[in-house]
């Protein structure tokens, strides 16, 4: 059975995913966000809560 013969494959395969760690993580990194995230700041984070009934 030839197609089970790794020879040309492996060195295709491992080639292949050479090529793309090489030229894929800079693109990537080199991405802006256009919008980037704001943090709101509370001046109260625990409020009580008033309950209509004492």
């Amino acid at each position: 059975m030839p197609q089970l013969n790794p020879s040309p494959w492996l060195l295709i395969c491992l080639s292949s995913w050479a090529i793309f760690l090489l030229t894929i993580p800079p693109l990537v990194l080199k991405f802006k966000p256009a919008n980037s995230p704001n943090i709101k700041q509370t001046t109260n984070p625990l409020n009580p809560w008033n309950w209509p009934w004492p």
